[in-house]
């Protein structure tokens, strides 16, 4: 680490603010040179101590950020991070969402989201290990947010900002994810009625079973287990959109194996 524990506290008590203000600050990167991707954790940390506290969130799931490679070159982020899902961040299919006094600058994307029936814990755990403990899966939009000004970031910025975790909405569907190839399921997005783009599970990590492994043990080095209950997020297979208020965005899931299933939104 290159930043002291007050600063790791300073950092994430100014994300907040802006979050609750619905303002941004400069890059961390620009404003702390030295600053280092253990320092973005604990600030992450920071930020999300302030949520709990000052707005009495509940954690309710992990989410996995820039898995993919398109997301990854638009972004400027080569390599994952991963962030905390709250209570205050779930949205129903088909909800309204704010974007006023809510989100800043939002980027839809979408996922495949898993939810847990088991904890997995520790740093040893395979795809065995997250199918056993998956109940099912279902699609998802991720509505993505940054608090750093126009989204000039670098992987220390984005992980320090919860891995730019907005909102997100799950739908409706419970797929068994067992004896599916979900690398081959896939993704097709629409934007306010109109064909926008289509991605296959493939492009996160190669399988999103890969990308919630990766998320399990990478956490479970910070002694910080997933538990049964929560969502996992495990990654965009489709580049990120913006929208903003009147935007409605849905998509398909679609694969060998499952029914189509779907997942809606719109912005006001």
């Amino acid at each position: 680490m290159a930043l002291t524990k007050l600063q790791h506290q300073d950092i994430g008590s100014a994300l907040y603010a802006a979050l609750r203000t619905g303002t941004t600050l400069p890059p961390l990167t620009d404003s702390y040179a030295s600053i280092e991707i253990e320092d973005g954790y604990h600030i992450s940390r920071a930020m999300l101590a302030c949520r709990m506290a000052d707005n009495n969130e509940t954690v309710v799931g992990k989410k996995i950020g820039a898995t993919s490679d398109v997301v990854q070159k638009m972004l400027g982020v080569f390599q994952p991070d991963f962030g905390f899902l709250t209570n205050t961040m779930a949205y129903g299919n088909g909800a309204d969402i704010p974007v006023a006094g809510n989100l800043i600058q939002p980027r839809a994307e979408g996922e495949i989201a898993f939810i847990l029936k088991q904890d997995l814990r520790g740093t040893n755990i395979t795809e065995e290990d997250v199918l056993r403990a998956t109940d099912f899966i279902t699609p998802c939009f991720e509505v993505v947010d940054s608090r750093i000004h126009d989204w000039n970031i670098k992987i220390q910025d984005t992980v320090a900002d919860n891995a730019s975790c907005g909102v997100y909405v799950l739908g409706d569907e419970r797929i068994d994810p067992n004896g599916l190839n979900l690398a081959a399921l896939e993704i097709e997005v629409f934007k306010n009625g109109q064909p926008l783009s289509r991605g296959f599970g493939s492009a996160v990590q190669g399988n999103p079973l890969t990308a919630v492994v990766w998320l399990a043990n990478t956490l479970g080095a910070f002694n910080i287990p997933l538990l049964a209950g929560e969502v996992i997020l495990s990654g965009s297979v489709v580049p990120l959109e913006p929208v903003i208020a009147g935007d409605r965005m849905s998509l398909n899931l679609t694969g060998e194996g499952i029914t189509p299933a779907t997942v809606s939104c719109q912005f006001f």
